[in-house]
């Protein structure tokens, strides 16, 4: 064998023990190297979460919207088609891979195209699901000490939303701007209801209680008496709807933060990988893999695919059902 044909095998993954290509050896670097970045981030999530378990959001109130059923409790559901529509489209890759093996152009196209739908779809529900857990559903108060107040019905124990029960003030009310105050003081969107509102409402409303995010002995939201309502509404110094990096109306703020992060990076993974799915498709569709003779490069983008998806198990585990 001459030194150039040496050199071809080695390359093509010819030499034993591994029999893989270099391709194939990079792409396996790559995902043991962000599959330890991902266990640094879930690891982070673990402690934290352990550490303020008595705040921690629970995932079944937290996650409770479905499409095209305004008004419905749906605890869970959504989510769970996401993970089943990402898993499916596994199943299209492992099956455009075994179709590439058998040179069967038709089949590799066919369900290649199935695992972009697939992908994409998961992309835009996970974006679906940012936008209701950035604008919230209920409303909360905090107090200065950053603790949550949501509110319940006495008799059923269900949430109530602020504008079920918030009053009306005649006060101006008008965004902090650089012309009106300090240069250096910044403030947000003010919120739908100011504090005194909630208040005013809340104290017209004898089957109103507030509940605070320590467990009790049953591992459920501790909700107060009344009275204690009363005292806990004195203390708050804002109004939460909705979560992001700063305030968080379904509880510690960490879990916001976690959630953006984590399902970010990985929505990142998730929609880079439907893009290579999609420059690789429509080099099967020219027939490029047809003349070198395999479909390795299918192959590559499956491995990164089957990765994406086997890390979306942990976090939904870990995010959604622990």
């Amino acid at each position: 064998m001459d030194v150039a044909a040496a050199e071809t095998n080695v390359w093509g993954g010819g030499n034993k023990p591994l029999n893989a290509s270099y391709g194939k050896l990079m792409m396996w670097f790559f995902i043991v190297s962000d599959a330890l970045t991902f266990s640094g981030f879930l690891v982070a999530y673990g402690f934290s979460r352990f550490k303020n378990i008595d705040s921690w959001p629970i995932a079944d109130e937290v996650f409770t919207h479905f499409p095209f059923l305004h008004g419905i409790d749906a605890p869970m559901y959504y989510v769970a088609l996401m993970t089943f529509i990402l898993i499916f489209s596994s199943v299209t890759m492992v099956l455009a891979v075994d179709a590439g093996h058998h040179m069967q152009k038709g089949k590799v196209i066919f369900y290649m195209f199935l695992t972009i739908i697939g992908g994409a779809i998961f992309v835009g529900s996970q974006a679906w699901e940012w936008k209701n857990f950035i604008k919230g559903e209920y409303g909360a108060l905090e107090t200065k000490g950053g603790q949550i107040l949501q509110f319940v019905n006495a008799d059923t124990g269900k949430r109530v939303a602020l504008e079920s029960f918030a009053g009306s003030i005649e006060t101006p009310r008008t965004t902090h701007q650089n012309s009106t105050g300090l240069w250096f003081i910044g403030e947000g969107t003010l919120s739908t209801y100011s504090v005194g509102e909630v208040q005013q409402g809340f104290a017209a409303n004898e089957n109103l209680l507030v509940r605070i995010q320590k467990l009790n002995a049953e591992g459920q939201k501790t909700v107060l008496s009344r009275e204690a309502s009363l005292d806990k509404m004195s203390q708050a110094v804002g109004v939460v709807e909705g979560a992001n990096l700063i305030h968080n109306e379904y509880g510690n703020r960490l879990f916001a933060d976690f959630f953006f992060f984590i399902t970010g990076f990985h929505g990142f993974h998730v929609f880079s990988g439907v893009i290579i799915n999609i420059i690789i498709f429509l080099n099967v569709i020219m027939g490029t893999y047809e003349k070198r003779g395999h479909y390795e490069m299918v192959e590559k983008v499956g491995l990164y695919w089957h990765f994406v998806d086997l890390v979306w198990v942990f976090v939904f585990t870990f995010f959604y059902l622990v």
